[in-house]
């Protein structure tokens, strides 16, 4: 177990090491600069600016000094927001994403799952096939459809709450619901193709005829293995939800990390761009490794592959 968790360390941090490199350089190949604007800027003010962020430095002086800067967990300056360095930026913008996904994270794992083991052993009723309407539903329309219906229902003609400002969870639970409709979907697919197939198996047959009742055949039994593709799904899953969504946090006017990071790219502030992928890539390997761990837990096998 210690060799299979030290091997995904260093698979994890080979991984994250690789996604910075790419990241630089391409930020670098991109045709343009950080301080290109559609107003022409005076060679002299620009080559003051290149100056003062170290830009006219070597490429490969700048990666290393780049590395190192994210070694020690600072992503430097932003180019856009005057006065401020990414760290702040997303500091300030991930609380909100973090609450929203978190959210999100626990009602789709409250939906998803019980939602799947129904329709698995209820397979060809009319619980199976409610529960397959609204999965296909949940997991076919775009959120941002889904977010202008529940402004339209719940802010608008009812008038339970508000949007447009951010007053911490009183604001959070709408957009959090809307998040959690395509992995809630989701998740519920998977644990119904999971339990179905695990039912059929000798060993379940075996735990019935030995006269173990159905709740602990169904969630000690089934559930443990039917899970485990639902494991393998958290890890991204958990990486994307909670660094934000901008169409929602854009709809529900959530201060989220989404937000600062397609304004980002509007406004080529390429460290900005940087340091949040490199954010985002982190929380991906992150709970990716969190997911690995726990399913060698789950699944022994895992450990000897």
């Amino acid at each position: 177990m210690r060799s299979y968790v030290f091997r995904r360390v260093f698979a994890s941090l080979l991984t994250l090491f690789v996604v910075i490199t790419l990241t630089f350089f391409m930020m670098r190949i991109i045709p343009g600069g950080p301080f290109t604007d559609e107003k022409a800027i005076p060679s002299f003010v620009l080559e003051k600016m290149m100056n003062k962020y170290h830009l006219n430095d070597p490429l490969l002086i700048q990666y290393g000094r780049y590395l190192l800067n994210v070694l020690c967990f600072d992503l430097g300056p932003s180019y856009r927001y005057e006065g401020m360095t990414v760290n702040e930026l997303i500091a300030s913008g991930f609380p909100a994403s973090f609450m929203v996904g978190g959210i999100a994270l626990i009602l789709s794992l409250i939906i998803g799952i019980p939602a799947g083991i129904i329709s698995a052993l209820k397979r060809g009723k009319w619980q199976d096939r409610l529960s397959m309407i609204l999965a296909t539903l949940g997991v076919t329309v775009p959120s941002f459809v889904i977010a202008a219906a529940f402004v339209y229902i719940f802010a608008w003609r009812l008038g339970w709450v508000t949007v447009g400002f951010w007053e911490g969870i009183s604001t959070a639970i709408l957009p959090a619901i809307t998040l959690a409709g395509y992995p809630a979907a989701f998740i519920s697919r998977l644990i119904r193709s999971g339990m179905l197939e695990v039912l059929q198996q000798d060993y379940i047959r075996t735990a019935r005829s030995k006269g173990l009742h159905e709740r602990a055949v169904i969630y000690v039994h089934a559930l443990k293995n039917a899970v485990i593709p639902v494991i393998t799904y958290l890890g991204p899953l958990t990486a994307g939800i909670l660094t934000g969504s901008f169409v929602v946090e854009h709809v529900f006017g959530v201060p989220g990390l989404g937000t600062f990071f397609v304004t980002s790219i509007t406004n080529r502030d390429y460290t900005t761009i940087m340091g949040v992928t490199i954010f985002y890539s982190a929380l991906l390997v992150f709970f990716n490794l969190i997911a690995d761990i726990c399913l060698a837990f789950v699944d022994p096998r895992i450990k000897l592959r």
